[in-house]
């Protein structure tokens, strides 16, 4: 009979868990850690996932590092990417490393990219070891939360609603002072500063000179808080803002100096130089293939950067949103279809509307039909594939372990000059005949 009834309250707890996960969470975040371990012991992983998504991420990944291991995992790979994050930057590097170890290699290798922020980032100062705490809790349970943490040099605590949202901001100081059974929620004051994980040092420093904070709360795209950045942290990356974007999109190493020396800034510069120069034979091949075709009409050479500079600019468009969505984790590589179709659609509708007010122009100044078909035709091409290329070179190179913001301008430029030249004068080859007698 016990073994009977011990199974009713196991499906009743699972049934509970299952229908009402944020009730649960709150009921558990009041219960010491392994008091939360043993009520979810016996529990399947089904019933586990859809609760620790509303648990406040430091006492899911506490949870989370207590339950037998292959619980753990299995929780773990059905989480969603962000929610998986944000709980393995609450472990210690050791717990990580073991939990990471035992995953699917393919999404244990998706979430060491997604960890990885760019070395200019929030993401790379903040620190991830946080308590949550919701404005329900009283100061009694929250100064209790805080003695069994060990994190030190707390300045305020940060207040999360039930999808785990920033909400509030509560100073350690206030705290202290609050009678027991007041709740954080009265204590708090509203945040008025946050900052994306992925903004730039940049936008970090400028967020130190303009609050003067001891901490700032580090959000993802859900607003929901993944780390802060201290104020030592911040005066750092005010030193270390530089003009790095700029240096490397022109090809210049961000590590050169003003006085660095000539060999440095010889040896740093001159193998993308060299990129270039063979992107720009590469291109020049192209138009010497149709040398002749030239020769016959000189109108063809007028017309031909119009078709290269339009497919340009509409890669660079799509090279722009991608690099960006890879940025801001809305894409993965793994994505890359969607993405690409999406831009070749654009491409191709974008095309269209351009091919019609180009071959109006035109037909103004030729009056021949025959060009006015060769350049329309070949500007549609080109944009759907400055499109398609916009959007999968920086995902190859990501991919591939490569910096897309150094590396995708060059290939795209080649891409994009080659598709634009080849069927402007291809297209202009085979209807010479309509050319010469339009």
């Amino acid at each position: 009979m016990a073994g009977q009834s011990d199974a009713a309250v196991r499906v009743l707890n699972e049934k509970f868990l299952r229908e009402f996960p944020i009730q649960a969470a709150k009921r558990l975040e009041t219960m010491k850690p392994d008091e939360i371990r043993d009520a979810l012991a016996d529990q399947p992983v089904g019933a586990i996932v859809p609760l620790i998504t509303w648990l406040a991420s430091d006492v899911a990944a506490e949870l989370l590092r207590r339950l037998p291991e292959d619980t753990a995992v299995g929780v773990l790979s059905k989480l969603s990417p962000n929610t998986a994050l944000s709980l393995l930057g609450q472990l210690s590097d050791g717990d990580r490393d073991t939990m990471m170890a035992k995953l699917d290699p393919r999404l244990r290798d998706e979430l060491v990219g997604l960890m990885a922020y760019a070395e200019d980032s929030a993401g790379r100062l903040m620190e991830t070891r946080i308590n949550l705490f919701r404005p329900s809790m009283t100061a009694a349970q929250a100064l209790d939360r805080l003695r069994q943490s060990d994190l030190r040099g707390l300045t305020a605590l940060f207040l999360v609603d039930d999808q785990n949202q920033l909400v509030a901001r509560l100073a350690i100081d206030v705290l202290a002072t609050a009678s027991l059974d007041e709740t954080l929620g009265d204590l708090a004051s509203p945040v008025t500063v946050s900052i994306q994980a992925t903004a730039p040092r940049e936008e970090v420093a400028e967020i130190l000179e303009k609050s003067q904070l001891p901490s700032v709360p580090v959000v993802d795209l859900d607003n929901r808080l993944v780390g802060i950045v201290r104020y030592a942290s911040l005066v750092k990356a005010l030193e270390e803002v530089t003009s790095e974007a700029m240096q490397t999109m022109v090809g210049a190493s961000k590590d050169e100096r003003a006085l660095s020396k000539v060999s440095f800034a010889v040896r740093k510069r001159q193998p993308w130089l060299q990129v270039n120069l063979i992107t720009a034979f590469l291109a020049a091949g192209v138009v010497g293939l149709f040398e002749s075709t030239i020769a016959q009409v000189t109108a063809l050479a007028v017309l031909l950067p119009v078709v290269a500079g339009q497919s340009g600019n509409a890669g660079a468009q799509a090279l722009a949103v991608t690099m960006r969505g890879l940025a801001l984790r809305e894409i993965t590589p793994r994505q890359w279809a969607v993405v690409t179709w999406k831009e070749v659609n654009v491409g191709l509708i974008n095309g269209v509307a351009i091919a019609v007010t180009c071959g109006v122009g035109v037909l103004i100044w030729s009056g021949s039909v025959g060009l006015v078909m060769v350049i329309a035709l070949s500007m549609v091409i080109a944009m759907v594939a400055a499109g398609f290329a916009g959007a999968v070179v920086p995902i190859v190179l990501k991919r591939l372990g490569q910096d897309p913001a150094q590396s995708s301008s060059i290939v795209l430029t080649t891409i994009t000059d080659i598709a634009g030249f080849f069927s402007f004068l291809g297209i202009a080859t085979l209807l010479m005949s309509m050319i010469v007698n339009g």
